[in-house]
């Protein structure tokens, strides 16, 4: 791209024959009628910095400066010529910035080094599996929703999928996104697809929406049918230019609200994977692995893995890995340091309930044994015996 001459035409105050880029970005700027004065001697700045960075071939300072412009008029309401400018910037792959330059508003990397073990059920990793498949064919499959209950998996399972592609994860920061200002969060999304755009180096990056119903549940189920109409078709028109723009970002969305996702947004994804798909004999296994894992951090505590798992055994529902993780862990953190059953007693009460309440004979009739009543209950063995046959005895 060459830059002519820059000629100005007085009797129609007009600048003209200048930067073709600046001018298809920004064509309100070029003009110095009494209309355009409410944009201030700051866009003169302006408009002198991107031609500056124009002919320097300073394509970083270039978008920065672009989309400083874009917020400007952002912030002055003309909404309409914001959009268009980011919508320029989002489409033109001249612009990229390096990644030690890249700040973003609201896109954040997130740190996949060093990550726990992924506990999952054979149905999941082999979808998972199927993810890395697709992407490494490099067909322009690349867009994947994980739904499923709280706790199930999904968050850590799209790091492990940037980390199994070797790609950087960035995570989009909805707290930065989400606005109480009607409208603003159809323009902060708008944004945000502009600046996945931006990413440089599109084969190696991940981007992650967690827990994107947030911003995207069903648009006839919402209080206010508008609004969430207007973001999620914003967010409906933005998937798709991304698929046109770049298909080699990888984009991966979580979801807790499966039942109340909008359809429309649904078909936008080309794989959706169900990790509502744990088994008890899955999760005691996923519960055996955190208990050893853990365990070995405590003095004083005697490791009993078999009463471990049969409290997860008698209880009516184990909850998923996430909660699981963090019942044994509080179990284990919170146990008496004197008595090294403790945590089994608490992981007890965590999982079917008040231990305390429970008499011998009826954790008897619960499948434990003496030995096991003597560790929950903090009672000798000889003393659990007694108490067993004198109430054999009176129920004779």
């Amino acid at each position: 791209m060459k830059v002519t001459n820059i000629t100005f035409d007085r009797e129609k105050n007009k600048i003209f024959n200048i930067c073709p880029k600046s001018i298809e970005m920004c064509p309100d700027l070029w003009y110095n009628n009494k209309e355009n004065r409410r944009y201030g001697n700051m866009k003169k700045q302006n408009v002198l910095n991107l031609i500056k960075y124009h002919v320097e071939r300073n394509e970083n300072s270039f978008r920065n400066e672009a989309i400083a412009i874009a917020r400007y008029f952002d912030s002055i309401g003309d909404y309409q010529l914001s959009e268009y400018i980011m919508g320029l910037i989002s489409e033109s792959n001249l612009y990229l910035p390096q990644s030690s330059d890249f700040e973003s508003e609201f896109l954040k990397q997130v740190e996949i080094r060093n990550l726990e073990a992924l506990n999952l059920p054979i149905e999941i990793t082999e979808d998972i599996k199927g993810i890395i498949n697709a992407v490494n064919h490099n067909v322009g499959i690349n867009k994947f929703l994980f739904e499923g209950l709280p706790g199930s998996g999904k968050t850590e399972a799209a790091k492990n999928v940037a980390r199994l592609l070797d790609r950087s994860l960035f995570r989009v920061d909805f707290e930065n996104l989400i606005d109480s200002k009607l409208g603003q969060t159809n323009k902060n999304i708008i944004k945000v697809f502009a600046e996945i755009n931006m990413l440089q180096n599109a084969n190696k990056v991940v981007v992650l929406f967690d827990e994107i119903d947030v911003i995207a549940l069903d648009r006839i189920n919402s209080n206010d049918i508008r609004e969430m109409g207007r973001v999620t078709s914003t967010i409906l028109r933005e998937l798709d230019r991304l698929t046109d723009l770049n298909k080699e970002i990888v984009l991966i969305a979580t979801t807790n609200l499966y039942s109340n996702f909008d359809k429309a947004l649904i078909r936008r994804f080309d794989a959706v994977i169900n990790f509502n798909r744990y088994s008890d004999e899955d999760l005691i296994e996923v519960a055996e692995y955190y208990f050893s894992s853990f365990i070995k951090n405590f003095k004083g505590i005697s490791k009993d893995t078999r009463l471990f798992k049969k409290i997860l055994k008698t209880a009516k529902k184990i909850p998923y890995p996430g909660e699981l993780k963090n019942i044994i862990k509080t179990s284990l953190a919170f146990s008496d340091v004197g008595s090294e059953y403790d945590y089994l007693k608490r992981l007890y009460n965590s999982l079917i309930g008040s231990l305390d309440q429970k008499d011998i004979n009826q954790l008897h009739e619960e499948g434990f044994t003496v030995r096991e009543i003597e560790k929950l209950k903090g009672e000798s063995k000889s003393a659990v015996s007694r108490k067993l046959k004198r109430e054999e005895v009176d129920s004779e």
